[in-house]
């Protein structure tokens, strides 16, 4: 998310946070109906992701939104936000070791194999250059909660201006989108060497005409330029054969995994490749479902929407409690978790005054249970 003006970053605390947390939530076996629940709120964390293991809640989210907690944290089950995995890793502070803290972590995504893997963008500023060392990807071993991987994301990855945005896992690769310096980039687990691809590219590139528009108004920057957000939302399809993929405000395209995968494929000849697929409004997240169907939620309308494998889209929620719903995340209990960090409420869109209505809100829907 490249903008054309910077906000400053507040230095991240050593914080414990307490939250008013649904303790059983994570755990509920049987399935309620279609509604709607607040699983976990706070009047301090502002957090843009999720991610649920055996009942364990992991939230996250960037520091330059006025979040006042741990950049990672995981709830527990008497309502307290604890720094994960450690708080050392979120003690980041100006001059410390920008390669074993968290900067400022903008996702979070399990990789089907225990670890929970932390997108690091790497800048203590938003819109400002990846410190040296800074960008990063981090896993965290579930099954003894320490960091057991960092995968440094070099100049050649993390370009000046660039903001690594989210990460999704495909066998022995994973992809992550740019949206400050359209591109995406292939990451290779097996030796932690990536590349850049679809550079500029138009399917990774915002449009001008799309905006972004919240409660009616177009979201702008500190300069009242309009907001633009290059590359963002991805998902791998459950066969793991094509990547989606697009600017925030849409429209999505898709290409064949195993193009992307392949080193030896000039840009111009992956760029072939790419295909339209889904012209979709701005989104704040997206999950895929295992059927194929992709949740989304609809910044403009304070929605959450189902596109089915057919591209048949419904509407499962409409609520001003959804204001700026951002990336949701469907557990093995088929549980969709849904943080609302009300974004364009931060400071740095109002004119250096936090809009944010507290408390800050982790929702869940139990989806239908497939037969």
């Amino acid at each position: 998310m490249n903008w054309t003006t910077a906000v400053s970053m507040l230095a991240m605390l050593l914080w414990v946070g307490t939250v008013k947390v649904d303790a059983a939530a994570a755990a509920e076996t049987a399935f309620a109906p279609a509604t709607l629940t607040t699983a976990a709120e706070s009047r301090e964390m502002i957090w843009n992701a999720v991610a649920v293991d055996r009942g364990r809640i992991f939230v996250a989210g960037p520091r330059w939104t006025g979040s006042k907690g741990p950049a990672l944290a995981l709830i527990d089950a008497h309502g307290t936000a604890r720094p994960y995995p450690s708080v050392g890793w979120n003690g980041w502070t100006p001059g410390a070791d920008d390669r074993t803290a968290f900067v400022n972590v903008n996702a979070i995504h399990l990789d089907g194999r225990g670890g929970l893997w932390a997108v690091d963008t790497g800048s203590p500023e938003f819109g400002g250059d990846p410190l040296p060392d800074a960008a990063k990807l981090a896993r965290v071993d579930l099954a003894t909660d320490t960091v057991d991987r960092v995968i440094p994301l070099g100049p050649k990855a993390a370009l000046p201006g660039s903001y690594i945005d989210d990460i999704r896992f495909n066998g022995d690769h994973a992809y992550l989108t740019d949206a400050g310096r359209p591109g995406l980039i292939v990451l290779d687990l097996r030796d932690g060497s990536t590349r850049r691809v679809l550079e500029g590219h138009s399917s990774t590139t915002a449009t001008p005409g799309r905006d972004i528009f919240l409660d009616g108004e177009a979201l702008r920057g500190p300069d009242g330029t309009l907001v633009h957000v290059h590359s963002d939302p991805l998902e791998v399809s459950p066969d793991g054969r094509w990547l989606y993929y697009g600017p925030l405000e849409g429209p999505w395209s898709r290409v064949e995994t195993r193009y992307l995968d392949d080193a030896a494929l000039s840009p111009d000849e992956l760029a072939a490749k790419v295909e339209p697929w889904a012209d979709l409004p701005p989104v704040g997240g997206t999950a895929m479902d295992a059927n194929g169907d992709l949740y989304f939620t609809d910044l403009a309308a304070n929605a959450l929407r189902k596109r089915a494998a057919d591209g048949a889209v419904t509407t499962l929620l409409v609520s001003p409690d959804l204001h700026w719903g951002d990336a949701p995340f469907i557990d093995a209990k088929r549980v969709l978790w849904l943080p609302a960090p009300q974004i364009d409420r931060a400071a740095m869109f109002n004119g250096g005054v936090s809009r944010i209505r507290w408390p800050v809100k982790l929702f869940r829907l139990p989806l239908e249970i497939k037969r």
